[in-house]
Protein backbone atom coordinates (compact mmCIF):
# COMPACT_ATOMS: atom_id res chain seq x y z
CA UNK A 1 0.00 0.00 0.00
CA UNK A 2 2.64 2.11 0.77
CA UNK A 3 4.47 1.46 -2.37
CA UNK A 4 1.39 2.07 -4.28
CA UNK A 5 1.03 5.36 -2.03
CA UNK A 6 4.25 6.16 -3.42
CA UNK A 7 3.96 5.87 -7.05
CA UNK A 8 0.99 7.66 -7.05
CA UNK A 9 2.30 10.86 -5.12
CA UNK A 10 5.31 10.82 -8.00
CA UNK A 11 3.21 10.95 -10.55
CA UNK A 12 1.23 13.66 -9.50
CA UNK A 13 4.22 15.83 -8.19
CA UNK A 14 5.27 18.17 -11.02
CA UNK A 15 8.09 17.79 -12.46
CA UNK A 16 9.43 18.55 -15.67
CA UNK A 17 9.19 15.22 -16.84
CA UNK A 18 5.90 15.27 -16.03
CA UNK A 19 5.19 18.36 -17.75
CA UNK A 20 6.66 16.79 -20.77
CA UNK A 21 4.41 14.28 -20.95
CA UNK A 22 1.47 15.82 -20.35
CA UNK A 23 1.97 17.88 -23.47
CA UNK A 24 2.94 15.19 -25.85
CA UNK A 25 -0.20 13.62 -24.56
CA UNK A 26 -2.23 16.79 -25.52
CA UNK A 27 -0.21 17.27 -28.68
CA UNK A 28 -1.56 13.21 -29.91
CA UNK A 29 -4.73 14.21 -28.71
CA UNK A 30 -5.30 17.16 -30.65
CA UNK A 31 -3.68 15.32 -33.32
CA UNK A 32 -6.34 12.84 -33.56
CA UNK A 33 -8.78 15.24 -33.04
CA UNK A 34 -8.25 16.92 -36.23
CA UNK A 35 -7.71 13.06 -37.78
CA UNK A 36 -11.36 12.23 -37.09
CA UNK A 37 -12.55 15.58 -38.01
CA UNK A 38 -11.06 15.66 -41.24
CA UNK A 39 -12.46 11.86 -41.84
CA UNK A 40 -15.91 12.81 -40.15
CA UNK A 41 -16.49 15.80 -42.49
CA UNK A 42 -15.56 14.80 -46.29
CA UNK A 43 -15.40 12.53 -48.60
CA UNK A 44 -12.24 10.34 -46.41
CA UNK A 45 -14.84 8.72 -44.56
CA UNK A 46 -15.28 6.50 -47.61
CA UNK A 47 -11.54 6.27 -48.41
CA UNK A 48 -10.99 4.91 -44.45
CA UNK A 49 -13.69 2.54 -45.24
CA UNK A 50 -11.88 1.34 -48.75
CA UNK A 51 -8.38 1.33 -46.14
CA UNK A 52 -10.26 -0.97 -43.50
CA UNK A 53 -11.41 -3.46 -46.72
CA UNK A 54 -7.81 -3.20 -47.99
CA UNK A 55 -6.56 -4.61 -45.03
CA UNK A 56 -9.08 -7.23 -44.12
CA UNK A 57 -8.35 -9.03 -47.96
CA UNK A 58 -4.77 -8.78 -47.20
CA UNK A 59 -5.48 -10.87 -44.08
CA UNK A 60 -7.97 -13.08 -44.93
CA UNK A 61 -6.10 -13.96 -48.33
CA UNK A 62 -2.93 -14.79 -46.41
CA UNK A 63 -4.97 -17.18 -43.95
CA UNK A 64 -7.21 -18.42 -46.52
CA UNK A 65 -3.83 -19.15 -48.72
CA UNK A 66 -4.82 -17.19 -51.48
CA UNK A 67 -1.12 -16.66 -52.55
CA UNK A 68 -1.49 -14.56 -55.72
CA UNK A 69 -3.98 -11.91 -54.44
CA UNK A 70 -1.87 -12.06 -51.28
CA UNK A 71 1.14 -11.46 -53.37
CA UNK A 72 -0.71 -8.63 -55.55
CA UNK A 73 -2.45 -6.77 -52.29
CA UNK A 74 1.39 -7.30 -50.38
CA UNK A 75 3.67 -5.23 -53.08
CA UNK A 76 0.39 -2.91 -53.40
CA UNK A 77 0.90 -1.66 -50.03
CA UNK A 78 4.21 -0.28 -51.21
CA UNK A 79 2.44 2.77 -52.74
CA UNK A 80 -0.31 3.08 -50.20
CA UNK A 81 1.49 6.15 -48.75
CA UNK A 82 1.65 7.73 -51.87
CA UNK A 83 -1.68 7.01 -53.05
CA UNK A 84 -2.94 8.25 -49.66
CA UNK A 85 -1.24 11.41 -50.26
CA UNK A 86 -2.92 11.81 -53.66
CA UNK A 87 -6.29 10.67 -52.49
CA UNK A 88 -6.43 12.98 -49.45
CA UNK A 89 -4.50 15.68 -51.10
CA UNK A 90 -7.25 18.09 -50.14
CA UNK A 91 -7.97 17.37 -47.01
CA UNK A 92 -4.17 16.94 -46.13
CA UNK A 93 -4.17 20.69 -47.40
CA UNK A 94 -7.05 22.31 -45.34
CA UNK A 95 -5.54 20.37 -42.35
CA UNK A 96 -2.53 22.15 -42.64
CA UNK A 97 -3.49 25.62 -43.06
CA UNK A 98 -6.02 25.01 -40.03
CA UNK A 99 -2.97 24.74 -38.09
CA UNK A 100 -1.49 28.50 -39.56
CA UNK A 101 -4.97 29.73 -38.23
CA UNK A 102 -4.04 28.52 -34.55
CA UNK A 103 -2.82 32.62 -34.62
CA UNK A 104 1.13 30.69 -34.27
CA UNK A 105 1.64 32.27 -37.95
CA UNK A 106 0.40 35.38 -39.81
CA UNK A 107 -2.22 34.81 -42.39
CA UNK A 108 -0.63 36.36 -44.91
CA UNK A 109 3.20 37.20 -45.51
CA UNK A 110 4.22 40.51 -44.34
CA UNK A 111 5.15 43.02 -46.79
CA UNK A 112 2.22 41.86 -49.01
CA UNK A 113 -0.78 43.61 -47.77
CA UNK A 114 -2.62 45.55 -50.35
CA UNK A 115 -4.22 48.86 -49.37
CA UNK A 116 -8.10 49.11 -50.23
CA UNK A 117 -9.76 52.60 -49.81
CA UNK A 118 -13.19 53.84 -48.98
CA UNK A 119 -13.97 54.42 -52.67
CA UNK A 120 -13.22 50.82 -53.35
CA UNK A 121 -15.75 49.48 -50.83
CA UNK A 122 -18.62 52.16 -51.44
CA UNK A 123 -18.23 51.64 -55.65
CA UNK A 124 -18.62 47.62 -54.77
CA UNK A 125 -21.20 48.37 -52.40
CA UNK A 126 -23.13 50.39 -54.76
CA UNK A 127 -22.47 47.60 -57.73
CA UNK A 128 -23.55 44.78 -55.60
CA UNK A 129 -27.03 46.78 -54.48
CA UNK A 130 -27.81 47.35 -58.41
CA UNK A 131 -26.99 43.97 -59.51
CA UNK A 132 -28.99 42.37 -56.11
CA UNK A 133 -31.96 44.82 -56.80
CA UNK A 134 -31.84 43.31 -60.92
CA UNK A 135 -31.43 40.02 -59.99
CA UNK A 136 -27.58 40.00 -61.84
CA UNK A 137 -25.46 37.30 -60.83
CA UNK A 138 -21.80 38.37 -59.82
CA UNK A 139 -18.96 37.28 -58.64
CA UNK A 140 -16.23 39.07 -57.41
CA UNK A 141 -13.18 37.72 -55.57
CA UNK A 142 -11.04 40.25 -53.82
CA UNK A 143 -7.04 39.55 -53.38
CA UNK A 144 -5.58 39.61 -50.42
CA UNK A 145 -1.68 38.36 -49.15
CA UNK A 146 -1.98 35.40 -51.64
CA UNK A 147 -1.67 36.44 -55.48
CA UNK A 148 -4.16 35.13 -57.64
CA UNK A 149 -1.80 35.81 -60.97
CA UNK A 150 -2.90 32.28 -62.06
CA UNK A 151 -6.31 32.65 -61.44
CA UNK A 152 -6.18 36.50 -63.31
CA UNK A 153 -4.38 34.86 -65.97
CA UNK A 154 -7.54 32.50 -67.15
CA UNK A 155 -9.50 35.68 -67.78
CA UNK A 156 -9.74 38.37 -69.54
CA UNK A 157 -7.40 41.75 -68.80
CA UNK A 158 -8.95 44.37 -67.67
CA UNK A 159 -6.34 46.65 -65.20
CA UNK A 160 -9.48 49.40 -64.28
CA UNK A 161 -9.96 50.96 -61.43
CA UNK A 162 -13.36 50.25 -59.30
CA UNK A 163 -16.25 51.43 -59.88
CA UNK A 164 -19.98 50.41 -59.94
CA UNK A 165 -20.31 51.15 -63.85
CA UNK A 166 -17.92 48.94 -64.39
CA UNK A 167 -18.74 45.95 -62.32
CA UNK A 168 -22.78 46.60 -64.15
CA UNK A 169 -21.02 46.52 -67.29
CA UNK A 170 -18.80 43.63 -66.47
CA UNK A 171 -21.67 41.00 -64.99
CA UNK A 172 -24.08 42.70 -67.81
CA UNK A 173 -26.26 39.73 -69.44
CA UNK A 174 -24.73 40.94 -72.62
CA UNK A 175 -21.11 40.86 -72.11
CA UNK A 176 -19.22 38.21 -73.13
CA UNK A 177 -17.17 38.80 -69.70
CA UNK A 178 -20.48 38.52 -67.58
CA UNK A 179 -20.16 34.44 -66.75
CA UNK A 180 -17.18 34.08 -64.53
CA UNK A 181 -15.22 36.22 -61.82
CA UNK A 182 -13.71 39.17 -61.39
CA UNK A 183 -10.56 39.80 -60.04
CA UNK A 184 -9.91 42.99 -57.61
CA UNK A 185 -6.47 43.74 -56.87
CA UNK A 186 -5.91 46.82 -54.60
CA UNK A 187 -8.35 49.40 -55.78
CA UNK A 188 -7.93 47.37 -59.31
CA UNK A 189 -10.18 45.22 -61.38
CA UNK A 190 -7.79 43.21 -62.87
CA UNK A 191 -9.37 40.87 -64.75
CA UNK A 192 -12.81 39.32 -65.54
CA UNK A 193 -14.32 35.96 -66.82
CA UNK A 194 -11.89 34.47 -64.51
CA UNK A 195 -12.84 30.27 -63.98
CA UNK A 196 -12.16 29.41 -60.32
CA UNK A 197 -11.95 26.13 -58.33
CA UNK A 198 -15.26 24.61 -57.47
CA UNK A 199 -15.47 23.86 -53.77
CA UNK A 200 -16.03 20.31 -53.02
CA UNK A 201 -17.21 20.60 -49.18
CA UNK A 202 -19.84 17.59 -49.13
CA UNK A 203 -21.66 19.99 -45.92
CA UNK A 204 -22.89 22.63 -48.63
CA UNK A 205 -26.53 21.39 -49.61
CA UNK A 206 -27.37 20.64 -52.78
CA UNK A 207 -29.27 24.23 -53.90
CA UNK A 208 -26.23 26.06 -53.56
CA UNK A 209 -25.26 26.57 -57.35
CA UNK A 210 -21.72 26.77 -59.18
CA UNK A 211 -21.36 30.27 -58.52
CA UNK A 212 -21.58 30.24 -55.00
CA UNK A 213 -19.44 27.26 -54.85
CA UNK A 214 -16.66 28.47 -56.98
CA UNK A 215 -16.17 31.69 -54.58
CA UNK A 216 -16.46 28.95 -51.77
CA UNK A 217 -13.24 27.18 -53.65
CA UNK A 218 -11.24 29.96 -53.68
CA UNK A 219 -11.37 31.07 -50.41
CA UNK A 220 -10.73 27.58 -49.24
CA UNK A 221 -7.36 27.41 -51.24
CA UNK A 222 -6.58 31.20 -51.01
CA UNK A 223 -7.42 34.00 -48.28
CA UNK A 224 -9.21 35.95 -50.59
CA UNK A 225 -12.52 37.33 -49.74
CA UNK A 226 -15.67 36.99 -52.61
CA UNK A 227 -19.05 38.45 -52.87
CA UNK A 228 -21.50 36.59 -54.53
CA UNK A 229 -24.88 38.19 -55.76
CA UNK A 230 -27.71 35.35 -56.81
CA UNK A 231 -29.42 35.36 -60.13
CA UNK A 232 -32.05 33.40 -58.71
CA UNK A 233 -33.18 34.93 -55.91
CA UNK A 234 -31.08 38.44 -56.11
CA UNK A 235 -29.37 37.65 -52.76
CA UNK A 236 -25.84 38.79 -51.41
CA UNK A 237 -23.74 36.25 -50.26
CA UNK A 238 -20.08 36.78 -48.67
CA UNK A 239 -17.46 33.76 -49.00
CA UNK A 240 -14.32 33.81 -46.54
CA UNK A 241 -11.42 31.07 -45.21
CA UNK A 242 -13.99 28.16 -46.64
CA UNK A 243 -17.29 29.82 -44.84
CA UNK A 244 -20.56 30.80 -46.46
CA UNK A 245 -23.36 33.56 -45.53
CA UNK A 246 -25.96 35.28 -46.68
CA UNK A 247 -26.00 39.04 -45.89
CA UNK A 248 -28.80 40.79 -44.92
CA UNK A 249 -28.45 44.10 -47.47
CA UNK A 250 -25.86 45.82 -48.68
CA UNK A 251 -25.05 47.96 -45.05
CA UNK A 252 -23.85 44.50 -43.74
CA UNK A 253 -21.62 43.88 -47.05
CA UNK A 254 -19.61 47.32 -46.17
CA UNK A 255 -19.43 46.89 -42.58
CA UNK A 256 -17.83 43.21 -43.58
CA UNK A 257 -15.63 44.64 -46.57
CA UNK A 258 -14.71 47.11 -44.19
CA UNK A 259 -13.63 45.22 -41.76
CA UNK A 260 -11.50 42.56 -43.97
CA UNK A 261 -10.42 45.06 -46.46
CA UNK A 262 -9.23 47.94 -44.49
CA UNK A 263 -9.24 46.44 -40.64
CA UNK A 264 -11.92 49.10 -40.03
CA UNK A 265 -14.96 48.09 -37.66
CA UNK A 266 -17.81 50.03 -36.35
CA UNK A 267 -18.38 50.50 -33.11
CA UNK A 268 -21.84 49.15 -32.15
CA UNK A 269 -23.52 50.82 -28.88
CA UNK A 270 -24.14 47.82 -25.62
CA UNK A 271 -26.66 45.74 -25.62
CA UNK A 272 -28.48 43.51 -23.21
CA UNK A 273 -27.66 40.66 -25.34
CA UNK A 274 -24.49 41.64 -26.52
CA UNK A 275 -22.96 42.59 -23.30
CA UNK A 276 -21.35 45.51 -24.69
CA UNK A 277 -19.30 43.08 -27.32
CA UNK A 278 -19.81 42.98 -30.57
CA UNK A 279 -18.61 39.58 -32.93
CA UNK A 280 -19.21 38.42 -35.98
CA UNK A 281 -21.14 35.15 -36.74
CA UNK A 282 -20.34 32.87 -39.77
CA UNK A 283 -22.46 30.64 -41.27
CA UNK A 284 -20.59 26.91 -41.79
CA UNK A 285 -20.30 26.16 -45.59
CA UNK A 286 -23.36 23.80 -45.07
CA UNK A 287 -25.92 26.84 -44.74
CA UNK A 288 -28.54 26.76 -47.47
CA UNK A 289 -27.09 30.04 -48.95
CA UNK A 290 -28.06 30.02 -53.02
Amino acid sequence: MDDLLRRLAELFTPTLENLIQLVDILLVAYLVYRLLSLIRSTRAWRILGGIVIFVAALFLSDILRLHTLHWLLDKATLLAPVALVLLLLPELRQTLEGFARLGLWPDRPIGTDRSTDARTVEETVAAVSEMAAGRIGALIVFERGVQLGDISANGVELNAGVSAALFGAVFYHGNPLHDGAAVVRGDRIVAAACRLPLSENPLLESNVHMRHRAGVGITEQTDAIVVIVSEERGTISYAVDGELRRLRDHVELRELLNADLRNVRREEPPTANSNGRRGRHRRRSGSPTP
